[in-house]
């Protein structure tokens, strides 16, 4: 029989603005990320299959939260400000860190990462506001 497996509730993710974390931006209702490979392939005279080849091309991923505080518009102007270049030197990462029901605790790390749009939905009375982040980085840790 198959142990415990990870589930949503045992995963955190923190966004980190200038080394400084944002705490408050802390419900989350789903996050994914992605190694993303291209996959190359050129076939020669004489061979009977294709060679393979592969080129790393970052890590890509999404966010939803729904914000608790205020703190996602300082989150959005940060955003801003780093595609305006308006404040140098502006660093946003984000950390997740998984508890394993085995005790095993795995902290991903993507630095230096850039956002796409920023949408900010509220749907209905019942709805709550909703952010989706859509976002890329050239690298990604994994601290075991």
């Amino acid at each position: 029989m198959a142990g415990q497996r990870l589930k949503g509730q045992e995963s955190e993710v923190l966004i980190i603005v200038n080394g400084v974390p944002q705490t408050t931006i802390t419900a989350i209702s789903s996050f994914s990320i992605e190694a993303k490979l291209d996959i190359l392939s050129e076939g020669y005279l004489g061979e009977t299959t294709e060679r393979k080849d592969s080129i790393y091309s970052g890590i890509s991923g999404k966010l939803t939260m729904h914000p608790d505080s205020q703190d996602i518009f300082k989150l959005q102007a940060a955003i801003i400000d780093k595609a305006r270049r308006r404040t140098p030197g502006i660093k946003i990462n984000i950390k997740t860190t998984l508890n394993f029901p085995n005790g095993q605790r795995p902290r991903v790390l993507i630095q230096d990462v850039e956002f796409g749009a920023i949408p900010f939905d509220l749907n209905s009375r019942k709805d709550y506001a909703k952010v989706d982040l859509s976002f890329e980085a050239s690298e990604y840790v994994v601290m075991y």
